[in-house]
């Protein structure tokens, strides 16, 4: 999905639908068939807090996403833009190629220390941020972890 976007086929939109719609039906697929959350799993998502793409040009973009899905500029310098909506967000990074920079869940009880841990014993790599913390998925995307009420 990521390289289709990538090469051109998939819009912006379009990314952004297909990242969201099975993160939505995942979120209530276990309540739906009466499953129970895993009691092995290593933290509890409670929310998709923001996604993060990077943009070829900052202006463009911004002005794309406020007129056409009505997110409003929280925070923006030279090189990013933070989109409010709800309450998540949109983060725009400048680069060279545009494609999904990171994406971040929100975590129940988040503390950047303790998930720092609870990854390396799952033999997972962290990198610590300030109070961010990032690890990759398995075929390479950059995961963030916050608090749910992580803002821009």
């Amino acid at each position: 999905m990521i390289s289709e976007y990538e090469r051109g086929r998939l819009t912006r939109r379009q990314l952004i639908a297909q990242l969201s719609g099975p993160l939505a039906m995942a979120g209530g697929a276990g309540a739906f068939a009466g499953e129970s959350e895993s009691p092995t799993s290593t933290f509890r998502a409670v929310g998709l807090n923001h996604i993060a793409l990077t943009v070829t040009d900052i202006r463009r973009s911004r002005e794309f996403y406020v007129k056409h899905l009505g997110l409003r500029v929280e925070r923006e310098g030279g090189s990013s833009c933070f989109l409010a909506f709800g309450n998540n967000f949109l983060a725009l990074f400048q680069g060279e190629r545009p494609g999904l920079n990171h994406y971040c869940y929100s975590i129940e009880d988040y503390n950047v220390d303790g998930a720092a841990e609870r990854l390396r014993t799952q033999e997972i790599k962290p990198r610590i941020q300030g109070g961010r913390i990032y690890f990759d998925d398995p075929d390479g995307l950059e995961v963030q972890l916050s608090s749910p009420d992580h803002r821009a």
